[in-house]
């Protein structure tokens, strides 16, 4: 059965151009090459019946998704290919970039049209940070946290309200941030000091968030701070606070590593008076509502890690299939052969435990497990491929004449943030022993 397309979706479809990398004119431009973006192709749901149930593939997917994905992918290639790599020698992410994002409906992807959403579905916001991701990560994270953690605590806990005072611009043209994290609280999250002191009818907050995503973007900020510290962490309380509120202060971005076109801030709180009325959800739940959105968000993270690979991958295999040595295709020799199945197995593995967790949780089961389970194996995955196709590539894989190191450098803050590995394995580990 066909699908409306969304307008965002329609105004990609119109849009048309040509894609450029400035590269010397002795290296073949890797985004023009016509294997890029060939390795996986989707097929719309088929009617795979047994005894009166519909059967499909995890990559098989509904029609729209399928639109979705392939209007992102060409989004990707006209507007984002050409300022990959200015975005990250400058540390910065590209104006043009994040409006197009806007105005292709892909910050407002689960939003309900009411208030200017797309109105789609959590596992096409998973396709669209995968397609993102494939040619520049940090693209794709703005966009998942933008949908799984932005827009997901306001539909979820925003008073009505709250939903019609934010949403449509979130949609629009406003760039949301989670503060949580703090010099001492990273993967002990619940133990932050950032404290929300009650004065009548209005808080004040005082204290200090790291490592803040997009704080330098951000319009409004969800901050979490204890609003009765004598409950320990059943006193984290989540609330919104505008950018222009009279004590906050973003610092000075962090010099990363990789996913540089990311702004990565400290974000201050000197004495900030927010009214009650901005208490997303219920007081004391905070830390509850933080992870709930984190167990969907790791999904979101394995989804990059998973387009970043298979990114990498896609760059990778065309030169070495090119390129010559002792008279024959590298990729001709066993050894590389073997060496290339084994990645991509491992990519399909973690692309169907992705894709696995992302249908469980858009139908309402539990997925805990699952999530962590996708989000630690495609970071994993990620690190792997990456520092592989380095190697398959030799001399040139280190340079900056082609994006294979940026890869390398993105890929290991998968490790990292939305919960480390070892706290995944903690997860899944804890998951088990409920089972047995």
């Amino acid at each position: 059965m066909a699908v409306a397309v969304t307008a965002g979706g329609l105004a990609l479809l119109r849009r048309s151009g040509k894609l450029r990398w400035n590269m010397p004119p002795h290296v073949h431009s890797w985004m023009t090459h016509p294997c890029v973006f060939k390795s996986f192709k989707s097929k719309p749901l088929s009617s795979l019946t047994s005894d009166g149930v519909t059967y499909a593939p995890l990559q098989t997917f509904k029609e729209e998704e399928i639109m979705i994905k392939e209007m992102v992918k060409k989004f990707a290639k006209e507007k984002v290919v050409p300022l990959v790599q200015k975005m990250d020698a400058d540390a910065k992410l590209d104006d043009t970039v994040l409006q197009g994002l806007f105005e292709q409906g892909l910050m407002g992807i689960e939003l309900d049209p009411k208030y200017g959403g797309t109105g789609s579905t959590f596992f096409s916001t998973i396709l669209v940070t995968e397609e993102l991701a494939k040619v520049d990560p940090s693209v794709a994270l703005i966009c998942e946290l933008q949908n799984t953690l932005t827009n997901k605590l306001f539909t979820t806990y925003g008073t009505e309200e709250q939903k019609r005072a934010y949403l449509p611009r979130l949609a629009k043209d406003l760039v949301g941030s989670f503060c949580l994290s703090e010099s001492g609280s990273g993967s002990d999250a619940f133990s932050l000091k950032t404290r929300a002191e009650k004065k009548g009818d209005y808080y004040i907050i005082t204290g200090t968030k790291m490592w803040i995503s997009f704080a330098e973007q951000a319009g409004v900020f969800l901050v979490m701070a204890n609003a009765n510290p004598s409950a320990g962490y059943r006193g984290i309380t989540c609330f919104i606070v505008d950018r222009n509120t009279e004590g906050l202060h973003v610092g000075k971005k962090e010099d990363k590593l990789g996913i540089r076109a990311t702004s990565t801030c400290p974000v201050t709180f000197e004495n900030v008076k927010v009214p009650e009325t901005n208490i997303l959800g219920q007081d004391g739940q905070g830390y509850k509502y933080a992870i709930g959105m984190l167990n969907t968000g790791r999904i979101g993270i394995a989804a990059q890690m998973l387009g970043l690979a298979q990114g990498c991958f896609d760059h990778t295999i065309p030169y070495i299939k090119e390129r010559r040595q002792f008279g024959k295709s590298v990729f001709d020799f066993q050894g590389m052969q073997h060496q290339i199945a084994q990645v991509a197995i491992q990519l399909e593995a973690a692309r169907l435990l992705t894709y696995n967790a992302a249908r469980l949780a858009e139908t309402g089961k539990m997925f805990i497990k699952e999530a962590s389970m996708a989000k630690y194996y495609a970071a994993e995955v990620a690190t792997l491929t990456t520092s592989k196709c380095i190697e398959w590539m030799g001399g040139v894989g280190f340079t900056k004449d082609y994006p294979i190191e940026k890869y390398y450098r993105d890929c290991k803050i998968g490790t990292i943030y939305e919960g480390t590995s070892n706290i995944q394995l903690n997860t899944i580990a804890k998951c088990i022993a409920q089972e047995y």
